[in-house]
């Protein structure tokens, strides 16, 4: 049985639903970012308790069908943004239809409809969150960043930044870490 969560954004919420699971004595298959594979279908009350500690974990149990559909549809990007090494080319109309099931266009009107910014958009956030969290490591330059994230060029990406955060890169730089948004925020 699936179960679909709100807020989890990274490895480390991985590990500490797994780490709750298992002091639930609840036995899953798989848990991904905003999904967990349970092996058995849980009763009402187990349920309930689950989505209380969920709750105090900064977490939340998706029951409506539209919002887990629009969670997935996050979870989705965020993983291909912050977490997939290998950043290869591809058209997002094309990887979440194909990944999700559903034509692409139903998917951006409910998207743009519960959130009220559309999926290109909401990629773009996600895409600046992440220049800015390899700009505070500096470890990489703006060049390698902007190959990193399918930029086709500094400058490009350089006006996107600044059209989102009001700050070129380098200012950025200067002010650092207190500009990041957390990604459960966007």
């Amino acid at each position: 049985m699936k179960l679909y969560i709100k807020n989890m954004v990274c490895q480390r919420c991985i590990l500490a639903v797994e780490t709750l699971l298992q002091s639930q004595g609840i036995d899953y298959k798989n848990v991904t970012l905003g999904e967990i594979e349970t092996m058995h279908t849980l009763s009402q009350e187990r349920r309930a308790i689950l989505s209380q500690e969920l709750l105090k974990m900064g977490f939340e149990l998706i029951d409506d069908k539209k919002q887990q559909l629009i969670e997935r549809i996050k979870n989705r990007i965020i993983q291909f943004v912050h977490h997939d090494k290998e950043k290869v080319k591809i058209n997002f109309s094309e990887f979440l239809a194909t990944e999700l099931g559903y034509e692409y266009n139903y998917l951006s009107n409910l998207f743009s409809e519960v959130e009220g910014i559309t999926i290109e958009k909401y990629i773009i956030l996600q895409k600046i969150e992440k220049v800015k969290e390899l700009i505070v490591y500096d470890e990489l330059s703006l060049k390698e960043i902007a190959d990193q994230l399918g930029y086709s060029s500094v400058a490009y990406l350089s006006n996107q930044f600044k059209k989102i955060t009001g700050l070129t890169p380098s200012h950025f730089k200067s002010v650092g870490i207190q500009k990041r948004v957390p990604l459960d925020h966007l």
